[in-house]
């Protein structure tokens, strides 16, 4: 055994080195990063490279289930809606090697567009989900997932939050296991989802329901403490439980408690809860997921409490006061902030590529008004704001070039979308070919940093690629233009965008100078 001191992520991605995985497959996305980068500093002699999406990371990983090995895949919550075709469909197809797939939520949206909670993915999916308490349990969990992965032939969610993946704390760690060999599947046609196929294999995650019952209800991860004379009962689900032990160090409980890290719900250990408490009280940080089944098992006649009774805030994290006032604890009013202090928004950073783009985009746009370019999602997004205020969407992965080409089918001219190199790979090219094929109206700017900008600096899938692919979609050459975004070549940059916002056709506008940020790190090093 070793000690060592681990973000979240970081145990998440020990335990899956140590489980024996040969694959790890991810797209960067905040604040679940730090366990691909953990793999590939750590992770000798396993494949850990950058996927282009999280869907082709999904499918990746479920590849190489496929051949025998054990992979893990990682991705923040939203990433999730991007591999959710591949994600559903696994858990019909069931694994091969064990697959672990990892969840970042992101409660009160510290670098996310929304907060939901991908618990709900696995009661979608209707597979086993882990929800660790403490990065010791993130490393536990991690490696009892593989095993149960390949004990049930499905794949297991592991869904972490925030707080969870970026705080530290002491892991021990057990032996290591070595990697699987390479074997194919029993069964030549389990993962051919042909309707008739499908309709067996999806009997048979059906009938696996009562045993991941079972596993939860006698799990090491879901703790049972039962007491006679208390009113409330307290659910705590992953960090809840933290919290929860704040305000009661000495485990002296206002009633029967349950730890809850393991799904689907152990009804049995409920049920003994329910029969000694008058009223439930559900800390869960996210969706009220517990709080709305418990709902639909129990009897109406018990009062349950949580995010949904507004005894919780129904937005944002689950915080220890939160947790106390749900309590009926007094709790001290947050220290008032002297108005002296001024907030200070996020800005682009000295020098970067994008603002010498958004002065030459917003003068160009002067001549047409505004509410005509949609964004995407980077550090380009920072362009709404001032002084640049220059774009007006930002939605999801890609979407800056659909959405400008739905605009433009509605008639809007000229329609402009930004986007980023990774982005443009990630999400951005079918939408492109999309354009091309019916030759809309539409000017793509690609503010191409070279890099994965606004999660660190990973390597982009588009560097030195992007005048390829552009031709490859079918884009005419003669509207394929590559500019340098310094403010010395501002009014010649000024003069091309005009005229390629101005051409009747698709065109794309390639704005290429690396990122301020990694062109400093990569001085630095050399």
């Amino acid at each position: 055994m070793e000690k060592m001191l681990l973000l979240g992520d970081e145990a998440i991605a020990q335990g899956a080195l140590d489980a024996g995985i040969s694959g790890m497959y991810a797209y960067p996305g905040t604040p679940s990063t730090e366990i691909m980068e953990y793999v590939q500093a750590c992770g000798s002699g396993v494949h850990a490279l950058w996927s282009a999406n999280e869907k082709t990371a999904m499918e990746e990983a479920l590849g190489m289930s496929y051949a025998g090995k054990r992979a893990m895949v990682a991705m923040k919550h939203v990433g999730l809606n991007v591999a959710a075709d591949p994600f559903m469909n696994a858990a019909i197809t069931g694994v091969n090697g064990g697959l672990v797939i990892v969840a970042a939520d992101d409660p009160s949206m510290h670098s996310s567009q929304n907060e939901q909670d991908s618990r709900y993915y696995g009661k979608f999916a209707q597979i086993p989900v882990f929800e660790p308490s403490s990065q010791q349990e993130a490393y536990d969990m991690t490696r009892d997932a593989f095993d149960l992965s390949e004990k049930y032939g499905v794949p297991v969610l592991i869904r972490i939050t925030t707080r969870l993946a970026h705080s530290r704390s002491q892991v021990e760690s057990r032996t290591p296991l070595p990697q699987r060999s390479l074997h194919l599947p029993e069964e030549p046609l389990q993962f051919v989802l042909l309707p008739a196929l499908a309709r067996k294999r999806y009997k048979r995650l059906l009938a696996l329901q009562k045993e991941f019952m079972e596993s939860s209800e006698h799990s090491p991860y879901n703790l049972s403490i039962l007491k006679t004379g208390g009113k409330t009962g307290v659910i705590a689900c992953g960090t809840g439980w933290n919290y929860l032990n704040e305000w009661f160090p000495d485990g002296d409980y206002p009633g029967p408690v349950l730890k809850l890290s393991q799904y689907p719900l152990p009804v049995k250990q409920i049920q003994r809860m329910f029969d000694q408490s008058a009223s439930i009280l559900v800390l869960e940080d996210g969706y009220p997921l517990v709080e709305e089944m418990l709902n639909g098992i129990f009897p109406v006649n018990k009062h349950i409490k949580g995010r949904l009774d507004g005894t919780l805030p129904r937005d944002g994290e689950l915080t220890p006061d939160l947790v106390a006032s749900a309590l009926g604890f007094p709790v001290n009013e947050a220290y008032h902030i002297p108005s002296v202090v001024v907030p200070r928004p996020p800005s682009l950073c000295n020098g970067c590529s994008h603002a010498d783009l958004y002065l030459a985009l917003d003068e160009v746009m002067k001549e047409f008004g505004k509410g005509k370019v949609f964004s995407d999602i980077g550090c380009y997004t920072l362009g709404a704001l001032p002084p640049y205020n220059a774009i007006y969407s930002c939605v999801d992965m890609g979407a800056s070039v659909t959405m400008a080409k739905g605009a433009a089918d509605a008639g809007m001219t000229p329609s402009v979308c930004v986007i980023g190199d990774s982005t443009f790979t990630h999400s951005g090219m079918t939408g492109l070919l999309d354009a091309v094929i019916e030759n809309t109206p539409v000017t793509v700017i690609i503010s191409d940093n070279s890099a994965t900008a606004m999660t660190g600096g990973q390597k982009s899938h588009a560097t030195d690629r992007l005048v390829e692919i552009c031709k490859g979609l079918g884009v005419s050459p003669d509207h394929i233009v590559t500019l340098v975004p310094l403010r010395k070549n501002h009014q010649e940059n000024v003069r091309i965008l005009r005229k390629e916002i101005l051409f009747e056709g698709p065109s794309v506008v390639i704005f290429q100078r690396e990122c301020i940020q990694t062109s400093a790190r990569r001085h630095k090093k050399n």
